[in-house]
């Protein structure tokens, strides 16, 4: 029952995310994450949707603030031949 009402929670925050993004004055991204992310639970195309989403969030955020982060470090130097 409680996994029930946890997926039905999750689709109407989507659908309200949905209808709030074609409505000027109301804010639809507040409802659709976290709609997903509790969706994100049950099933996997919407839990690879979101570690998408929270990568690409990391990424930016490291861009932000100068920090690498772990999963984008950038690849060592090619080694030197001997030539100078």
């Amino acid at each position: 029952m409680r996994k029930v009402f946890r997926i039905t929670l999750g689709v109407v925050l989507v659908l309200i995310g949905l209808i709030g993004g074609l409505i000027p004055i109301f804010q639809g991204w507040m409802f659709g994450i976290p709609g997903l992310i509790i969706l994100s639970e049950y099933f996997p195309p919407v839990k690879r949707l979101v570690d998408w989403g929270q990568a690409k969030w990391d990424a930016q955020k490291a861009r932000m603030t100068g920090k690498p982060t772990a999963s984008r470090t950038p690849p060592p130097p090619p080694p030197s031949e001997g030539r100078s």
